[in-house]
């Protein structure tokens, strides 16, 4: 399970990078997007073009990986979703948004 913790962590690092002209960083700390349980991230409002493009691109990315890693571990990717969802909430910094399924809050 450390295992797939640590491989789903290394994972969320690597899809921060630029897209679109606006960085993943960049959204979280203006609060346009947040973690939520599901491993996925969404929108804090009602995002414009930049904001949604940015969403689908790392989204699916991610998806990419989880579904790599859930085969490699012989599990399932709701497991890898969860996992991923619950590793990035607790990295979240204070003050960025999470939706742990209770609706948005800063952390």
């Amino acid at each position: 399970m450390q295992k797939i913790v640590t491989t789903v962590f290394l994972t969320l690092l690597l899809l921060c990078q630029p897209v679109y002209g606006l960085e993943l960083q960049d959204a979280k700390a203006q609060g346009l997007v947040g973690e939520t349980t599901t491993g996925y991230l969404a929108p804090v409002g009602t995002p414009d073009q930049t904001v949604s493009d940015l969403i689908t691109s790392i989204n699916s990315k991610r998806k990419q990986h989880y579904q790599e890693i859930a085969k490699k571990n012989n599990t399932s990717l709701q497991t890898v979703e969860q996992l991923a969802g619950q590793t990035a909430i607790g990295k979240t910094p204070a003050g960025q948004f999470i939706d742990d399924g209770t609706g948005w809050k800063k952390k």
